[in-house]
């Protein structure tokens, strides 16, 4: 393995466990990578605010990347960078879900915004992000500052299928991947979780054979693709495994820690 100077990982099914919780195990591991001198951040899926409850306890003095890394920002959650998904492609992603069905969100930098508070995976995301979402009858308002489109379902083989129709309608207009089994994600074109990467390790002046990255699902795959060391937690699927350079545990066996121990004791036999 490679001298590790920088790790990115994911949240939701990495950092955190299935019920949303930072383990006493995580905050330990990443505290020994500040003592190792490894700088440690997270991008991720969720909107900027749903970001600010990971920084005071895994102590990140990096800026992280929100709405799978389009978004930029500092520990304070100040914007650094910030794209948006053109106005067209926009509306177009939220015909596609009208299409197919799925309950839509949509993220400016500020606000959650739904057409139904009574959707089936809105308490789950209220959990996860802290944040409770605005009701609005019509999105075309906010479609020239939506920095995320969600299609949310139960029917995992049917968003299946929305995420190839919306890479279709959408083409280079914008970047669609599944966050989750049940969450397609609609993002600026051009960004994702490896152009993060990228950009991190431009900022502290490293190579990207120095960065280690750790998720668990498809939107992860940029960033393993980017980086020279990539972990797959447990509870990944397999084309994720078979993606990584290795495979953890499951984030409800501490695998984020099993990982971070990994990289220590080869940064300790380099």
């Amino acid at each position: 393995m490679n001298r590790i100077a920088l790790v990115v990982s994911d949240v939701d099914g990495t950092l955190l466990t299935k019920d949303r919780t930072l383990t006493d195990g995580a905050r330990r591991a990443a505290q020994r990578l500040h003592e190792a001198g490894i700088g440690f951040t997270s991008t991720s899926s969720r909107p900027t605010i749903g970001m600010r409850f990971l920084i005071e306890p895994l102590q990140i003095t990096l800026p992280v990347g929100a709405f799978n890394g389009s978004c930029i920002v500092d520990p304070q959650l100040n914007p650094i960078e910030q794209h948006l998904i053109p106005a067209p492609a926009a509306q177009r992603c939220i015909d596609v879900l009208n299409e197919f069905g799925a309950d839509i969100w949509l993220f400016t930098s500020d606000l959650w915004l739904t057409r139904n508070g009574d959707g089936e995976y809105v308490p789950n995301e209220k959990r996860a992000i802290r944040a409770d979402p605005t009701i609005v009858a019509d999105f075309a308002p906010y479609l020239a500052s939506a920095c995320k489109i969600v299609g949310a379902g139960a029917d995992a083989a049917l968003l299946r299928h929305c995420e190839v129709a919306m890479q279709q309608a959408l083409g280079a207009q914008a970047t669609t991947v599944r966050s989750q089994t049940y969450y397609l994600d609609v993002t600026p074109p051009g960004c994702n979780k490896g152009t993060f990467v990228q950009a991190m390790a431009r900022r502290l002046g490293i190579p990207l054979d120095a960065v280690a990255t750790i998720g668990d699902m498809q939107n992860d795959l940029a960033m393993f693709r980017t980086s020279s060391v990539s972990f797959a937690m447990g509870n990944a699927t397999d084309d994720v495994k078979k993606a990584a350079t290795h495979v953890t545990a499951s984030n409800e066996e501490e695998g984020f820690a099993g990982a971070m121990e990994v990289i220590l004791k080869g940064n300790k036999a380099g």
